[in-house]
C-alpha cells in the first residue's frame, strides 16, 4: 500500500564523461532516467511511499532499473518484464550552458508495449495521489489506453490525479495529436502542471491566468504553471466556487550544471507537499526549491534531496523576489 502511484517509461541514461558531440565522445557513465521515475525518486526520498507501474525488458538495463528503485524504497510489484521488447536508453552530453545534447533509443521499448491489463497489478488501496506524465501516452496506442485505464481506476478509488504534460513532440505521430490527446488527459485530472512553454502550446494563450482558465473551465480543479527561471504560479477553484491565485518566487541558483530533470524535481516537490497537506504557497515553494537543487547536479535524479537536505537548502538559499508578491 503506497501513498503515491506513478507510471512511466524508465530509461538507462549514459552521460558523457568529456565534452564534445555525442558522435565523438568515447566514455560515458551510466545513470537512470525517465520523467516519472525522477518524480518517484524525489517523492520517495522525502519519506513517502511510492508504487511504480511500467514494463521493462528482461535485460541488464531492466535489472538496473528494478535494483535502483528498490534501493530508493519504491515498490516495484507492478513492474512487468518482457522477454521480447527491450528497456530503452538515452545518451546525454556535457554542456557549459546546462542544456546538453540528448539522443534517445526508445522506439519499440518494453514500456511502449505496455497493455491495459497491467493496471490490474496496481494496489490502489490507501493511495492518495495518482501522478501521470505525458510521455507514456505518447509512446503507443496501448500506452495511451493504459493511461486512461489508470485514470478510471484512480477515479473509482477516489484518488487525486496530478498530471505533468511533459511534451515530447518526437514521440507523437503529429503535433496535432500530441496537443489533442495531452489536453484530453489533462481535462480528466484534478491538477495540471505544465511549464510555461507547454502551457502556451497546449492552450494557445499567452497570459498565465488565461492558460489556467483554459483548464479550469473544463473541470480541472487546479493549474500549476512552472515559470522556470521566474518562479511558479497556481490558480485553483475553491469549494465555494471562488478562485485563488498564488505566485512563488524562485531561489537564486548560481551553479547550474544540468537543467534536464529540474522540471521533474519541481513536480516531485509539488506532489510531496500535496501529500503533506501544505498550503498552495508552500507547495509552489517546495517545487521551486527542488528544481533549483536538481539543476546543480549532473544526473537526472541524483540531486533530488532527502528531507534533511531540503530543509537545509530552504533555510539557507535566497529567494529571487523580482517584485512579485506571494499572491496575485
Amino acid at each position: 500500500m503506497s501513498e503515491l502511484i506513478t507510471a512511466g517509461e524508465p530509461m538507462a541514461l549514459f552521460i558523457a564523461d568529456e565534452k564534445g558531440q555525442l558522435s565523438t565522445v568515447q566514455h560515458f557513465t551510466r545513470y537512470l532516467a525517465g520523467a516519472d521515475v525522477n518524480v518517484s525518486v524525489g517523492v520517495s526520498r522525502l519519506a513517502h511511499t511510492v508504487t511504480f507501474l511500467t514494463q521493462i525488458g528482461n535485460d541488464p538495463f531492466g535489472t538496473f532499473f528494478c535494483d535502483y528503485l528498490k534501493k530508493e524504497n519504491i515498490d516495484v510489484s507492478a513492474v512487468q518484464m518482457s522477454n521480447v521488447w527491450p528497456t530503452g536508453f538515452m545518451l546525454k552530453g556535457l554542456s557549459d550552458n546546462g542544456r546538453p545534447e540528448t539522443f534517445y533509443f526508445r522506439k519499440g521499448s518494453a514500456s511502449s508495449r505496455i497493455e491495459t491489463n497491467s493496471v490490474d497489478k496496481v494496489n490502489f488501496s490507501g493511495a492518495k495521489i495518482l501522478h501521470l506524465g505525458g510521455i507514456l501516452p505518447g509512446l503507443s496506442e496501448t500506452a495511451y489506453q493504459t493511461t486512461l485505464a489508470l485514470i478510471k481506476k484512480a477515479r473509482d478509488n477516489q484518488l487525486k490525479i496530478t498530471f505533468d504534460p511533459n511534451l515530447r513532440p518526437t514521440i507523437w505521430d503529429s503535433e496535432e495529436q500530441m496537443i489533442q490527446r495531452t489536453n484530453e488527459i489533462a481535462c480528466l485530472c484534478d491538477v495540471v502542471m505544465p511549464n510555461i512553454k507547454e502551457a502556451r502550446m497546449l492552450t494557445g494563450e499567452t497570459e498565465r491566468e488565461k492558460m489556467a482558465d483554459y483548464y479550469l473551465e473544463k473541470g480541472v480543479q487546479q493549474v500549476i504553471i512552472n515559470l522556470v527561471d521566474d518562479g511558479s504560479y497556481t490558480k485553483k477553484k475553491e469549494v465555494d466556487q471562488s478562485y485563488t491565485e498564488i505566485f512563488a518566487p524562485n531561489f537564486i541558483t548560481e551553479n547550474i550544471i544540468d537543467r534536464i530533470g529540474a522540471g521533474d524535481g519541481f513536480v516531485s516537490g509539488v506532489v510531496s507537499a500535496m501529500l503533506e497537506g501544505l498550503s498552495d504557497y508552500e507547495v509552489l515553494l517546495r517545487g521551486n526549491a527542488i528544481g533549483s537543487i536538481q539543476m546543480q547536479h549532473l544526473g537526472d535524479n541524483d540531486g533530488l534531496p532527502t528531507r534533511e537536505q531540503l530543509d537545509a537548502f530552504m533555510n539557507q538559499a535566497k529567494l529571487n523576489q523580482k517584485g512579485e508578491q506571494n499572491s496575485v
